[in-house]
């Protein structure tokens, strides 16, 4: 592990009532203890999951856009609204890592395919040796991990899920589990996913309350619901659909 502790500046806070400190989570967060090389945030969409791990990746001085510190172009409505306001405590430092961000990947394709045409060395090193716009959403997903992850650093992925099948969910935590235990990597992960929450021994936060709460795995309404739908599939389709 690298980062350890995630605190909100309180004290640099002069309105709580502005965003993104309305959002409970954030406006009850305190210190988070990271105490896994591998943590996943978990909640709603707008529970603050996504606001948390890009104001970490502002702070590693990742583009925020996603990419990591070398990786210069603009896509709008990126900025770190909380990254002035939190404290990363480390032991030891790293500089070195990746902000994903699935919503905005295509434009990361795109400015790694401008570069291309800037720099006739460019060969795409680092993914897959070819354009990330010339693969399937989910074969550039895993390229990406499979090339670019591969040295020591910090790896922040919001909802990597979006272009993953089920089996590409596991080849995932194949290539996460490579890493980890290798001594060198810890991954921060904003997810959805049941599949990839059930990482062994990862520490997942909930930020469906007013403070952000460590929970077990088997408690997370993610696999809740996914465990109830698939052993009981007509009573939630029927309940659904009651007239």
């Amino acid at each position: 592990m690298f980062l350890r502790k995630i605190t909100l500046l309180r004290d640099d806070v002069k309105d709580f009532n502005t965003y993104p400190f309305t959002v409970p989570a954030i406006r009850g967060m305190d210190t988070l203890d990271l105490e896994s090389d591998v943590t996943f945030f978990v909640g709603e969409n707008g529970s603050g999951k996504s606001t948390l791990l890009e104001a970490i990746a502002y702070k590693c001085e990742f583009n925020t856009s996603g990419g990591g510190r070398n990786n210069q172009y603009d896509v709008d409505s990126s900025e770190a609204a909380l990254g002035d306001y939190i404290r990363l405590s480390w032991l030891p430092k790293v500089n070195q890592g990746f902000f994903l961000r699935a919503e905005s990947f295509y434009h990361f394709a795109s400015h790694l395919d401008q570069l291309s045409r800037e720099d006739p060395d460019f060969n795409y090193q680092g993914y897959g040796g070819r354009s990330l716009h010339h693969q399937s959403h989910g074969e550039s997903f895993l390229s990406l991990f499979l090339n670019r992850f591969s040295s020591k650093g910090i790896y922040l992925l919001d909802e990597p899920e979006a272009a993953l099948s089920p089996a590409r969910q596991l080849a995932f935590m194949r290539v996460m589990h490579q890493l980890v235990s290798n001594g060198q990597s810890q991954f921060i992960i904003a997810t959805h996913s049941p599949i990839l929450l059930g990482y062994p021994g990862a520490k997942i936060f909930s930020f469906d309350s007013r403070v952000i709460e460590s929970v077990k795995y088997e408690d997370t309404e993610h696999y809740q619901l996914t465990k109830g739908f698939l052993n009981g599939k007509e009573r939630y389709l029927e309940e659904l659909f009651l007239p």
